[in-house]
């Protein structure tokens, strides 16, 4: 049976005999790869609340050096992830690259989430120069002028409290468990375990009453259950229904004072992005059992 080959000759289209191929030179296909070994990191990670603020990173002293065609001191901004914050949002930044800064300084513009978030920055710089010290002024951006500012050398940063959580109880219907109660602090549920949750209700500890509360489940092939309050249960028990996706809002008259945040972790999907006061919560694959939630009511208080 012939061999067919790539090689073909120009001309005629025919495969080029073996004898006339010129050899391949391996080595000289391999990727070009120059180490750096002379670049040393620090970091500094910040714990924000939720808002709108500007992280301006002072200009550092001393002449920039090159390296490998990186100018250097440079800076790093970065949102990590977490189970128990959400995710910031890097949205302006005074510099060509939204998460890079160069010895210049500059400014990057960050929005979190009613949770709050952490924010990673990175500092990369020569081996042979004495560390730099970061300086990095944190400024709120939605709240009046006469806000404080404060600057954040040596500690991570904890900005003044905007928000205070409201502590919910959180009861699962679990296949193959049955009813559990938990406190909503992170994530409640089994996430991992492919445990489907089949129903839920909430209730607030404090502050609000149990009807200040709605929420709603949505089921296989679009099923959608009404509003419910109360500490009710959404979804049902004993028919191996799984919830695949769920909401939850404030009642109207308590919208401009509180916020309700959340997440959901499917089996095949995993975590979703978060959502907030009523919008739908769902996986990314069509009716992907829900294993687990996360679920902030948060009252502004500023």
């Amino acid at each position: 049976m012939p061999q067919w080959t790539s090689d073909l000759d120009n001309t005629s289209g025919r495969a080029e005999p073996a004898a006339h191929r010129k050899p391949v030179d391996e080595a000289a296909q391999l990727p070009r790869v120059a180490e750096i070994s002379s670049i040393k990191t620090t970091a500094k990670i910040l714990k924000i609340d939720a808002g709108l603020y500007a992280l301006s990173i002072a200009e550092v002293g001393g002449p920039p050096c090159e390296q490998c065609g990186i100018t250097l001191p440079a800076f790093h901004i970065a949102n990590p992830p977490s189970d128990s914050l959400g995710t910031a949002e890097i949205i302006a930044a005074s510099g060509d690259s939204v998460s890079w800064l160069g010895p210049e300084g500059g400014t990057v513009v960050i929005k979190t989430p009613l949770a709050g978030a952490h924010v990673l920055i990175t500092t990369y710089e020569p081996d042979d120069r004495l560390g730099t010290p970061l300086e990095v002024e944190v400024r709120r951006l939605d709240l009046p002028s006469s806000e404080t500012t404060t600057t954040a050398t040596a500690n991570p940063l904890r900005l003044a409290a905007t928000t205070r959580e409201i502590k919910t109880e959180v009861l699962l219907h679990i296949e193959r468990t049955g009813d559990r109660r938990f406190v909503a602090q992170s994530w409640v549920g089994n996430r991992g375990e492919k445990l489907r949750i089949e129903a839920f209700s909430l209730r607030p500890l404090e502050t609000l009453a149990a009807g200040d509360i709605e929420y709603k489940a949505f089921g296989p092939n679009a099923r959608e259950t009404p509003w419910v309050s109360d500490a009710k249960l959404c979804g049902t028990r004993g028919r191996g229904l799984p919830v695949t996706g769920f909401a939850v809002r404030l009642a109207a008259q308590l919208r401009d004072r509180f916020d309700v945040e959340y997440r959901g972790a499917f089996f095949e999907s995993g975590i979703s992005e978060a959502r907030r006061n009523g919008e739908p919560c769902t996986p990314r694959i069509a009716d992907d059992p829900l294993e687990a939630l996360n679920i902030r009511l948060i009252e502004r208080v500023s």
